[in-house]
């Protein structure tokens, strides 16, 4: 399919100015597939903005940063409504949510007042200011990031409020290899600014769109099917499948995990130029989609356990029908 081919140079044009991090822009690609919101855990420095500031030139849609402090309020991201003094009423100033690609840097350093403000513009696709509701752009995707070493200051997310995430991504820092390619890249930009402004592939809105029915659309077996619900079974119901499970499991994911599964599985396989979904391509994605709709016992978390490592031994006991 052409809109495949399109993808799959705007995902090989990413990779070439975000080096390091392909983990980072398949999934940045998924959520634009799948129609949701990623939560970014990493360190400083590591191109999470550039990511999706790239994918935002990369594709026809605005691109707002906005930076979350303490003394951040719910209405610096919605926009408020505003007195005009010659008209004599109040005008509504849409707030940086109302753009198509959204960063939310650090957002755990706002207060949960602010936090609930985005995640219900994320859940509802919608604003409401003054009683009048205002709907949010069709193309819109927000990445939050958190920093996971610095935590003295911040305001952890409650995990009814993670569970809105579609995926949470963990990334690391690059090898040598690509260090030394980020270096060079690097001072080329700095050399010629000018010639890395040019995207080589710019997607319309509606090509998005169509790439979106085009995922939906994917042949999924119900083999495929059933195996995405038993795996979301095993987090509610770890005894069936070893009391050890059921020791570090205190809660299991919502249905949303298993809506999840089967959306970044479709989008998956999608971008691997697949027309159906394969038990892989659920795999592929299961770490990322699961990791924060777990909640973990005492016992877990003393031995040193993540959600990671009982993902790992989930995967390894629910086998495909």
């Amino acid at each position: 399919m052409p809109i495949q081919e399109d993808f799959a140079a705007l995902k090989q044009g990413l990779q070439q100015r975000i080096i390091g991090q392909p983990h980072l822009v398949e999934r940045l690609l998924i959520a634009l597939l799948a129609d949701g919101h990623l939560l970014v855990e990493g360190a400083p420095g590591l191109a999470k903005t550039k990511a999706i500031n790239t994918l935002a030139g990369g594709i026809e849609g605005e691109f707002k940063r906005i930076q979350f402090t303490p003394d951040l309020l719910p209405g610096d991201i919605t926009g408020t409504d505003i007195y005009q003094a010659d008209t004599h009423q109040f005008e509504f100033q849409a707030g940086p949510i109302f753009h198509n690609l959204i960063l939310a840097d650090e957002i755990n350093r706002a207060p949960a007042k602010v936090q609930s403000a985005l995640l219900e513009a994320m859940a509802e696709r919608q604003v409401t200011v003054g009683g009048n509701t205002r709907r949010l752009p069709d193309l819109f995707l927000v990445m939050a990031t958190q920093n996971p070493i610095e935590q003295e200051g911040t305001y952890p997310l409650p995990e009814a409020q993670l569970d809105r995430f579609l995926l949470h991504v963990k990334i690391a820092y690059p090898d040598a290899a690509a260090e030394l390619d980020i270096l060079r890249l690097v001072r080329g930009e700095a050399l010629q600014p000018t010639a890395t402004e040019a995207q080589t592939t710019q997607l319309s809105q509606q090509q998005v769109m169509v790439a979106r029915q085009a995922v939906l659309s994917l042949h999924m077996s119900e083999a495929v099917e059933e195996y995405i619900v038993q795996l979301i079974m095993a987090t509610r119901q770890p005894k069936k499948y070893s009391d050890q499970l059921a020791q570090w499991l205190e809660f299991g994911s919502s249905p949303r995990g298993t809506l999840a599964l089967d959306r970044c599985a479709r989008a998956h396989a999608w971008l691997a130029g697949r027309d159906y979904v394969s038990p892989e391509d659920v795999r592929a994605v299961c770490h990322d989609v699961l990791r924060h709709r777990l909640i973990l016992s005492y016992e877990a978390e003393a031995a040193g356990y993540d959600s990671d490592h009982i993902i790992d031994e989930i995967l390894q006991r629910v086998a495909i029908a």
